[in-house]
């Protein structure tokens, strides 16, 4: 079993999970998270003065799949949010070692 997040921009949520949908990826956790990487933030103007903007809102999902779906996963939310600009996210990947359904014990791969 393998662990993706992905941080993408938050006008994406919606075609990343119909994405998910479609390829029959039901479970998912969702976050709204800040952060900043080659992006840097931009400039804003409150109450007329000028200030940096650094931390930019993202949308954070997480789920578990098994190892064999991986690389369908990936390639169907990399098709579903890339808009080939700066600030379009990530993926990563983490492999996990158990997962437990806590309703029923189940284990494993089950427990997805």
């Amino acid at each position: 079993m393998v662990k993706i997040e992905v941080v993408i921009q938050p006008s994406k949520l919606d075609s990343a999970r119909e994405a998910l949908k479609n390829i029959g990826i039901d479970g998912l956790t969702v976050s709204e998270v800040r952060g900043h990487g080659r992006q840097k933030g931009h400039k804003e103007v409150y109450r007329g003065r000028e200030y940096n903007v650094d931390l930019l809102h993202k949308i954070k999902l997480e789920m578990v799949v098994p190892a064999a779906r991986k690389d369908e996963v990936t390639r169907a939310l990399v098709e579903a949010v890339r808009t080939g600009a700066i600030g379009d996210g990530k993926i990563f990947v983490t492999e996990v070692l158990e997962a437990i359904r806590i309703r029923d014990d189940s284990r494993g791969e089950s427990a997805l």
